[in-house]
């Protein structure tokens, strides 16, 4: 034993290089997917237009600084690191959906030191969009102190490194505790439903404050006291104690600022220790019998003969596919809630609409663009969920023309429900719009639904994403799929709106529903063509299919 040389590992900054270089390495490397290059540009331009968001409120940002500085109300910062606060450990919950999937667990397969890994895993909160936002921002207000009051910059720049790094730290624990909490299907989908509704919810406070509001905001201005110790409220004493040059104040929210980034520190290096030491969150069933099931139908049995078997086969499998997703299955609730929030906001006494003199001849055509807008967009990657199962649709006797067409039709089906159920809630809500413009609103919902999906089936074969049944983090559409989306239902958009006001121009009701009964008929006329492509396009992207969605 005395011969043997102990092999001693690196130190942390060279673990830490090592495992950088690797990720871009591994990057560089799937680059060399004509997929990847274009999911990357897609990628690019939804940051450009995310950074103009981030300069724009960079600005507000800049702005306030300086008002409170000038005003004398320094104090007053709080409510700008409130928001900072909030943007930081909330955004990072919307972005789950479409953040890229990385398990920090995944680097214990490289021989690394537990500060290395502490190290890593906290570097990573640096580098999501959040983090940077909210850095460029608490950049803007030290400009903005810099330039009104420089004797306050080293408390600020003080200030705002310790509230990057407290935040930086919560957002990670918040983050590793939530997916050890979603570890399951059933729980990640319970979570999303719960949290999803209380967003929806969140539309309804401005009827509730308009009713109650007298009450409500004298009550919710005494609890504000009561966040004095959180460390919104604790940055912006220290502003203020530093700018009435009092010493103890600013002192005291200093220390409390650091007593909270040691206890979380504390709190997410004792998470992660338990992470290094080989924990496992897995959802594996326990061993059972496994009883056998008679066979009482064909496949497809359960849908009318009206339909081929393989198409009825398809569509009961996207079927069974939507109620075994808790995700998926969601969304098909939040239209119809959206519409009452929308006809409470609009159609109710005192509304909007009737203030402005909005007519419902405008309120209808514009809830059926915002339904088809989140109803449609699955369909540019319709084969997400088949997983390995797209190897099957290659062996079986079964053309793609009749997958995409099951496909299409069982996302039809989806929308033509929730549009009836739109447009009596509608009708019970508001009232019947004129009968011309009744009729010529569904012709333009079945223009823009046919316009879409020839577009959509070149989409899910061209650029397919894979995702995963009752998963949260991760689940977003190739950049370009995104973006074909987007643009396609833009300019369908602006086709129906043309449309639609042609008939007020000219003063003909009717001539929008003569225009979309012959765009309607061309729509199918392209997309019954298009079908006949989708074999050899199918065949072209074989290799692509199959190896993005089989991995």
């Amino acid at each position: 034993m005395a011969d043997l040389a102990v092999a001693q590992l690196p130190g942390v900054i060279e673990q830490i290089k090592l495992v950088a270089g690797l990720r871009l390495q591994t990057m560089k490397n799937g680059l060399r997917r004509k997929s990847n290059r274009w999911d990357l540009i897609g990628m690019i331009w939804i940051s450009i237009f995310s950074s103009l968001m981030v300069i724009g409120l960079g600005v507000a940002f800049y702005a306030g600084t300086m008002t409170f500085l000038r005003t004398n109300r320094a104090g007053w910062m709080g409510v700008l690191f409130w928001g900072l606060f909030v943007w930081w450990q909330v955004f990072p919950i919307f972005e789950a959906g479409f953040g890229a999937n990385f398990e920090f667990r995944t680097l214990l397969r490289f021989p690394m030191s537990q500060r290395a890994f502490y190290l890593l895993g906290l570097s990573y909160g640096f580098g999501d969009f959040a983090a940077i936002a909210g850095s460029c921002w608490i950049l803007a207000m030290l400009l903005a102190t810099a330039t009104t009051r420089p004797g306050l910059l080293p408390a600020m720049a003080g200030v705002g490194l310790i509230f990057v790094l407290l935040n930086v730290t919560l957002e990670r624990l918040l983050g590793s505790w939530i997916e050890k909490i979603l570890a399951r299907r059933r729980t990640r989908e319970l979570f999303l439903a719960i949290f999803v509704m209380a967003m929806v919810s969140l539309n309804f406070l401005n009827p509730v404050m308009q009713h109650y509001g007298k009450n409500v905001v004298p009550r919710a201005m005494e609890l504000v006291r009561y966040t004095a110790w959180l460390p919104g409220s604790l940055a912006g004493a220290v502003i203020g104690g530093a700018a009435k040059s009092d010493f103890r104040g600013a002192m005291v929210g200093t220390v409390g600022l650091l007593c909270w980034l040691l206890a979380l520190s504390g709190l997410l290096w004792q998470r992660f220790t338990t992470q290094y030491r080989g924990e496992e969150l897995s959802e594996s069933a326990a061993p059972a019998a496994v009883r056998k099931k008679e066979r009482i139908k064909e496949a497809g049995g359960e849908l009318p003969e009206l339909l081929p078997g393989s198409i009825a086969s398809v569509m009961m499998k996207e079927f069974r596919y939507m109620t075994r997703n808790g995700f998926a299955f969601l969304t098909l609730i939040l239209p119809p809630v959206m519409v009452v929030y929308f006809s409470i906001q609009f159609g109710g006494k005192g509304s909007m609409l009737k203030q402005h003199g909005l007519s419902p001849e405008i309120f209808f055509p514009a809830i059926m663009a915002y339904l088809i807008l989140i109803l449609v967009s699955p369909a540019y990657n319709s084969f997400a969920y088949e997983g390995k199962g797209i190897q099957t649709y290659f062996m079986a006797p079964i053309s793609f023309r009749e997958v995409l067409l099951g496909k299409n039709l069982f996302l039809m089906s989806l929308v033509v429900f929730e549009l009836t159920l739109a447009f009596g809630l509608l009708i019970w809500r508001m009232g019947l719009p004129s009968l011309p413009r009744f009729i010529a609103t569904i012709g333009a919902a079945v223009f823009a639904v046919l316009g879409q999906l020839a577009i959509a089936n070149w989409s899910s074969l061209s650029f397919p994403k894979k995702m995963e049944i009752g998963k949260m983090k991760g689940q977003r559409n190739s950049g370009i799929a995104v973006w074909a989306a987007f643009g396609v239902q833009i300019v369908l958009g602006g086709i129906c709106t043309v449309v639609l006001f042609a008939g007020q121009w000219t003063n003909s009701p009717w001539l929008p529903v003569i225009a979309f009964t012959g765009l309607t008929a061309a729509a199918l006329g392209g997309y019954t063509a298009s079908l006949r492509s989708m074999d050899a396009l199918a065949e072209e992207k074989k290799e692509l299919l199959i190896e993005t969605l089989s991995r």
